[in-house]
């Protein structure tokens, strides 16, 4: 068995199943892990959704924020852009919305397997260790399950937008204590770290890679902040890096094939990487 690990997709399906003929994936007996974003901007999210879906127990997802922000759309409490080109999705008869909506529902912030791979859409908060993450990313998921179940769920995803608190508190509650969760795994490029501060801050507005960046010296790549271990830890979200992360045990793998650069997947856990160029006018 080969376990294939994919950056950002973001509705490029036909990438997507490009790639996958490349390496020869074979659902029998691989696996394909996703770093979320599975939709959003490209030209066809619906099909990515289908596809994946279809894969059944062979595609093991991490949610992104374009995946958080489709199911907000879903549930009513926002609006679609017209730049997100969702419009396939949106039309859809409201069950087959809502059947997507239980199928996203359903997928983690982040995953750990037992031979050291690690996964979530934007990283982890260099101030939590890998048990505390995955214990605050499963406590979070089990909130929107159970804001589902209940018939909550636009509420609870209308809560979770807000770039506020910006710094951890392990006694942090309720709705801010969620949304901080989800924002660190989802959105996070750069923390703060203001040496009077036990937590540092994440910072949500700048997308620049590292060396274009020029903004005060306080301003750290998360990745950067984190101690080098024995797990591999693969992240998307910053398309901006093209993978350059100078470490590896920290991998990027969202090479920004929606804004016509490629679509990257790791081979674990041999480490081999294969890209293919955009093919689609996104």
């Amino acid at each position: 068995m080969s376990r294939y690990i994919v950056g950002d997709i973001q509705g490029c399906a036909t990438e997507l199943k490009l790639l996958l003929q490349q390496v020869g994936f074979d659902p029998s007996f691989d696996q394909l892990w996703c770093v979320g974003d599975l939709v959003g901007r490209g030209p066809d999210s619906l099909a990515c959704l289908q596809f994946l879906h279809d894969l059944g127990s062979s595609a093991k997802v991490v949610l992104g924020n374009h995946d958080l922000n489709l199911m907000a759309i879903l549930a009513g409490v926002r609006a679609a852009h017209p730049s997100d080109k969702l419009d396939a999705i949106v039309a859809l008869p409201q069950h087959e919305q809502q059947q997507w909506l239980a199928w996203l529902v359903q997928q983690p912030l982040m995953l750990t397997s037992n031979d050291g791979l690690v996964m979530s859409h934007a990283g982890i908060y260099p101030w939590w260790s890998l048990a505390e993450a995955q214990d605050y990313a499963d406590e979070t998921s089990a909130a929107l399950q159970q804001a589902w179940q209940q018939q909550q769920l636009g509420e609870w995803l209308a809560s979770m937008y807000g770039n506020e608190p910006n710094r951890w508190h392990p006694d942090l509650s309720g709705a801010d204590r969620h949304r901080f969760i989800i924002n660190a795994l989802t959105r996070m490029r750069y923390c703060r770290v203001p040496p009077s501060y036990d937590y540092g801050e994440l910072e949500l507005t700048c997308k620049t890679a590292p060396q274009q960046q020029r903004h005060p010296s306080d301003l750290v790549p998360w990745y950067e902040l984190t101690e080098v271990t024995d797990n591999c830890l693969v992240f998307g979200h910053w398309a901006a890096l093209m993978g350059q992360t100078q470490r590896d045990d920290v991998i990027g793998l969202d090479t920004g094939c929606v804004w016509g650069n490629q679509l990257t997947l790791l081979r674990w856990p041999t480490g081999e990487i294969v890209s293919l160029p955009c093919q689609s006018d996104c």
